[in-house]
């Protein structure tokens, strides 16, 4: 699988085998060199487990570890830089990675302590840490969450946490959107894995997390962050520097050209506790065993429509899970269990855009 142009999806809640199950399926051994020395970048912004949605779940990277290994690439490090005012070692701690790399004998990168040196593309100069400049192969692996900012953070954006704090502070005063889309210029991403187990609602810091179980595999971070707006009810255009990377070479958009394979279906009944936040959202909602992939979609949905201003003006109801099959009742269903009713977002699980495009459609 050489091409950039696909997307893999596996869903369930076991994300170290999920992970290894989909590496499988990709196998990207076939493209590293015998003596590459392999990057695995994580989303380790704040010192916060997996579980609050604002990190990578070290289960994933150890699936990842695992697999290497067992093809034979023993030569790999865990490198990340935390935000600005954070300190990476302590969310290497906090986030299980210490011990993760005690277990598996791979060492930790804090690349806030590393030293940078400036590169130009386009016109543009940004310092980049001078070990992500030095992989050879880079695995980079974020969450799939929502950003008080930019709206998403998943594949390009993750990327900022291999350049320094100075840096990171600039980016800030550029608006973020063009110096995120020039940095993937510089940076090759070679696989990405995106965890899209639990990611937050709107805020790359946690404290809202949305149990979506599900783990995606690609090579074209524009590619995967559409696919990822997508799921969390965004138009690309309500992330702009997905168009800005598009349009400086760094992966294309074009979602209906591309070859996107679900290698399962979901099955997952939710398991973590709501935030006061989803249970607001969720009061619009009449469940009965959904899947966590397809009600994670609805919640994501409902957010968009309440930044919008229109949730207040949804009058039915939305009926979700296992055991609305082959059931008729007033109100909207949402996936394919639903499909009986009259009113009908189909999918399985459908994406919270579509969910939110049908929505307004009705309101």
């Amino acid at each position: 699988m050489l091409d950039r142009n696909w997307i893999r999806v596996i869903y369930g809640d076991s994300p170290k085998q999920m992970v290894m199950e989909v590496l499988e399926a990709i196998k990207p051994e076939k493209e590293i060199g015998d003596n590459a020395l392999i990057g695995i970048k994580p989303n380790l912004v704040v010192a916060k487990p997996a579980s609050s949605g604002a990190t990578t779940s070290p289960e994933i990277v150890a699936g990842i570890i695992e697999y290497l290994k067992s093809k034979g690439h023993d030569n790999i490090v865990i490198m990340e830089g935390s935000w600005v005012g954070g300190r990476t070692g302590e969310a290497f701690r906090v986030c299980g990675y210490e011990d993760l790399s005690k277990e598996y004998g791979v060492p930790l990168v804090d690349l806030q302590r590393d030293s940078s040196r400036p590169v130009e593309t386009g016109g543009m100069t940004i310092s980049i840490c001078e070990y992500a400049a030095k992989v050879d192969y880079l695995i980079n692996v974020p969450v799939l969450k929502g950003h008080c900012q930019t709206n998403l953070t998943c594949a390009l954006k993750n990327l900022k946490g291999c350049i320094p704090d100075s840096e990171k502070r600039r980016f800030h005063t550029m608006g973020l959107h063009k110096p995120i889309a020039y940095l993937n210029k510089l940076i090759r991403q070679d696989l990405i894995i995106v965890d899209g187990m639990n990611g937050d609602l709107n805020f790359e810091e946690g404290g809202n997390p949305v149990q979506m179980n599900r783990i995606i595999a690609g090579k074209d971070p524009v590619l995967v962050d559409s696919y990822a707006a997508h799921l969390i009810g965004y138009s690309i255009e309500e992330v702009p520097y997905i168009s800005m990377a598009e349009q400086i070479g760094a992966g294309s958009s074009d979602l209906e050209k591309a070859d996107i394979v679900e290698l399962n279906k979901d099955e997952g009944i939710r398991k973590i506790t709501p935030s006061r936040r989803v249970r607001y959202l969720a009061r619009h909602i009449v469940e009965d065993s959904a899947c966590s992939a397809c009600y994670g979609s609805l919640i994501y949905a409902l957010e968009r429509l309440d930044e919008r201003g229109l949730l207040s003006r949804l009058e039915d109801k939305l009926y979700i899970g296992q055991n609305f099959r082959n059931k008729k009742l007033d109100g909207i269903g949402i996936g394919a269990c639903a499909s009986g009713f009259d009113k009908c977002v189909r999918g399985c699980p459908p994406k919270a855009r579509d969910i939110v495009e049908y929505l307004e459609g009705l309101i």
